[in-house]
């Protein structure tokens, strides 16, 4: 039901006497007052998917112009040491939604392809999310884009916490479907069409097939349609370009209340599918693999871009806090994402698989052009808004993240973390204070415990666990003590049923 103020040259009805009483009654009810519902403000989260650390302009990459995502540094703050709490998508999302170590209820692993559909693989449903806490709050939620925390029923968005859903539930989905008309797809085989090894070229030049992974590009989009809200539909537009529709639409629809926007783009997650306009504009590459990325890159800003437009136009720039953070560090060799001067990316524990892009706007609340060199952590994301909201937490549970205002207002001068937890199987990470300890048993590494000072150490190339002996163990006891605050996963990439 709309309600419409009165003019004051216009006698109120009676029944808008009624309406006006009506909505008064109601923030009375819930503890709010009108002035206070108005001054709510909104709150945006735009996530990148797989976009290594080095890939923006406000990151250092000159290659690839991102001026839409630039703008919020330039108006804003730009994190240099931003985390998030896995290496890969679905675990680091868990603890985005949750405010929580997901370690803390189990969820520790990235189910991908028919996993998505194992009725335990997904965001527990003791677990309220970040859309839960503000919907109760008084805020309308939209998520537009990839969700990837439980691909059944009960794990669907507008079950835990979002008023509208536009997206898909697995960890990815083609851009455009086959036959790929409009886009140059990139697609990872295990052998070439007609036998071999290295890079197939069709007659067109707008489809190719590479071996250089060794494997074949999962399939996507099995079982995973584009949902609106509760429902499948057709999609035929590409897909960044889909989730920025939808996204404005939201935007345009509440702009007369307070909202949470979650916009987690599929871009620059493989399939590589570059539209045909952004290649053109990057036909200067000659590596047809950077082309693809920086034509996604570049499309994604546009999107984003979009977004800020829309704020803009219904004046609600300044109401709005706006997050931008990477879900995890950049696979390389898979998209060319690159995470310099971290070493490592995706799936690794080392800095180029946790360290991300971070940035956030607050106009005329938070300053601007400024750099924040503390460590923070996507876990703050959460912890931001309910603050903001005054929002109810659980008190039976632990929450990790901090409401990050304070510190980038200058009200508080010390760091937000002390110590930031990452636990990933075998894959171990301590940071405290300067000093990180980790473990990252894969591609070939050994299994012992490293050191490092990442003040002088950036990419994380002097190991000084052998020379400093006693900091390791100090290190490791702090690691052991954390992790006895977790739990056991609650379930097994590799169980079967």
């Amino acid at each position: 039901m709309n309600f419409t103020r009165a003019t004051d040259n216009t006698p109120s009805s009676s029944s808008d006497s009624w309406a006006r009483k009506l909505v008064s009654l109601f923030f009375i009810a819930s503890g709010l007052s009108i002035s206070s519902a108005q001054d709510m403000p909104n709150i945006v989260l735009l996530v990148a998917d797989d976009l290594g650390y080095g890939e923006l302009g406000c990151q250092g990459n000159e290659e690839i112009p991102t001026p839409h995502i630039d703008s919020l540094a330039e108006n804003g703050i730009r994190f240099t040491q931003g985390y998030v709490t896995a290496p890969f998508c679905s675990a680091s999302r868990a603890g985005l939604m949750t405010g929580r170590y997901q370690t803390r209820f189990g969820y520790e692993f990235n189910p991908i392809g028919a996993k998505n559909e194992d009725p335990d693989a997904g965001l527990p449903l003791g677990e309220r999310t970040i859309a839960d806490i503000l919907v109760d709050s008084g805020y309308i939620t939209g998520l537009f884009g990839k969700w990837h925390l439980g691909g059944t029923a009960k794990y669907n968005p507008i079950r835990r916490g979002f008023d509208e859903f536009f997206g898909f539930l697995h960890e990815g989905h083609y851009f455009l479907p086959p036959p790929y008309e409009g886009v140059t797809t990139w697609l990872r085989r295990k052998v070439l069409p007609g036998g071999g090894e290295g890079l197939w070229i069709s007659q067109d030049k707008k489809r190719l097939y590479t071996t250089h992974m060794g494997n074949t590009e999962p399939d996507y989009d099995a079982d995973n349609p584009i949902y609106h809200d509760g429902q499948p539909v057709q999609e035929t537009e590409y897909l960044t370009d889909a989730i920025t529709r939808e996204s404005v639409s939201f935007i345009e629809r509440h702009a007369d209340k307070p909202f949470f926007l979650f916009v987690p783009y599929n871009a620059v997650h493989s399939p590589l599918q570059g539209a045909d306009a952004y290649m053109e504009k990057f036909a200067h590459i000659e590596d047809i693999q950077r082309r693809i990325f920086a034509a996604m890159l570049a499309n994604m800003d546009d999107s984003i871009g979009a977004v800020l437009e829309k704020l803009r136009e219904e004046r609600l720039e300044d109401n709005t806090l706006i997050f931008f953070i990477s879900d995890n560090g950049g696979p390389t060799r898979e998209l060319t994402s690159s995470n310099l001067p971290l070493r490592d990316g995706k799936g690794s524990v080392y800095e180029g698989g946790n360290r991300v892009p971070f940035l956030v706007q607050w106009k005329g609340q938070l300053p601007a052009n400024q750099v924040y060199e503390n460590p923070v952590i996507s876990l703050d994301i959460f912890a931001t808004a309910a603050a903001l909201s005054n929002a109810q937490l659980d008190e039976r549970k632990v929450y990790d993240g901090v409401n990050l205002i304070p510190y980038l207002k200058g009200e508080k001068n010390s760091r937000p973390h002390d110590t930031l937890f990452w636990r990933i199987d075998k894959r171990s990470a301590i940071r405290v204070g300067d000093w990180k300890l980790l473990r990252n048993p894969r591609r070939g590494q050994g299994d012992q415990w490293e050191l490092y000072n990442l003040t002088e150490d950036i990419s994380e190339t002097n190991d000084l666990a052998a020379s400093l002996p006693e900091k390791r163990s100090e290190m490791i006891t702090a690691w052991e003590a954390m992790n006895r605050q977790m739990i056991d996963p609650v379930w097994s990439p590799n169980s079967r049923r």
